[in-house]
């Protein structure tokens, strides 16, 4: 079993002393990933349901500072190793897939290859509404995005007509450092799931209801014709806090999850100590 924290660019953790320290104690306890949020704006007021709080909406406010993941994850990159860097997720519908394949691809060569692009569709339409991106229609633009970002990475001189995006021989470099970067779908949804299962490397889930959903990705799999043991199962998964986190880690190898999730949260205060004793007690011995 693997183990990732997530919500990473969030809390004490924006600033560049928070992020050095956070990520440096992850990859000293055995962590081996870590996950960024991402909204590019927040829309005072709005009226979109956040899917993972009973109330609807999400914790914070327009006040609280989330770092743009890949910045801050280039920034930790400079001072690690070999924790790997992963975005968890990012808004892709929201962004142009040359833009974005460029900065993918250029954080992970100067990572040394250690990228995960973890990608969903978004629930809050006001925000699509402030950037202008049109909230119809955004699962099949981001799938078409992902093709964008793999066909540049793989190639050169690409000629590309989508219902999206459309362009004649273009190239981008620097290509990844193993040609490709993991693209995992992030949700709590069966939409993410067939999505993982069609196109994805992984599924990232949180909510309810994850062993059917986790199910659903490995049988849309082998349904398009793809191997299911080769998606990379992430989730977040509290009963880690519990009184018996050895019974979560069992449960979730139940369900075939290769990677379990901890919220940074979680280490706000005393952050190399306590991912330290989490590594000592949680990651070792299932490691």
């Amino acid at each position: 079993m693997k183990f990732g924290i997530a919500f990473a660019n969030t809390g004490l953790f924006v600033k560049g002393k928070g992020a050095a320290r956070l990520g440096q104690a992850a990859e000293e306890a055995g962590f081996d990933s870590l996950w960024t949020v991402e909204h590019i704006v927040y829309p005072e007021g709005y009226e979109s349901t956040y899917p993972y709080a009973p109330d609807g909406k999400m914790p914070g406010s327009g006040q609280n500072p989330i770092p743009d993941p890949l910045v801050w994850l280039g920034y930790v990159a400079a001072v690690t190793s070999s924790i790997r860097l992963a975005t968890g997720i990012s808004l892709l519908p929201e962004r142009h897939p040359l833009t974005f394949a460029k900065e993918v691809a250029s954080l992970d060569v100067l990572s040394g290859g250690r990228v995960t692009l973890g990608v969903g569709i978004g629930w809050l339409r006001e925000e699509f509404d402030a950037l202008d991106v049109p909230w119809e229609r955004r699962g099949p633009r981001t799938e078409e995005y992902m093709e964008v970002m793999r066909r540049v990475w793989a190639d050169d001189d690409v000629t590309f007509d989508g219902e999206f995006v459309s362009f004649q021989r273009a190239s981008s470099n620097p290509k990844p450092v193993a040609g490709r970067v993991p693209i995992h779908i992030g949700g709590h949804s069966e939409a993410a799931a067939r999505r993982a299962g069609r196109v994805g490397d992984g599924l990232f889930l949180a909510g309810a209801d994850m062993e059917r959903l986790f199910d659903m990705a490995r049988d849309t799999a082998a349904d398009c014709g793809r191997d299911p043991a080769e998606l990379e199962m992430s989730a977040i998964h509290l009963g880690l806090f519990g009184d018996d986190p050895a019974a979560a880690v069992q449960e979730a190898e139940s369900w075939g999850v290769h990677r379990l999730m901890v919220p940074a949260l979680f280490y706000a205060r005393n952050t190399a100590e306590a991912l330290a004793a989490f590594g000592e007690s949680v990651i070792a011995p299932h490691s």
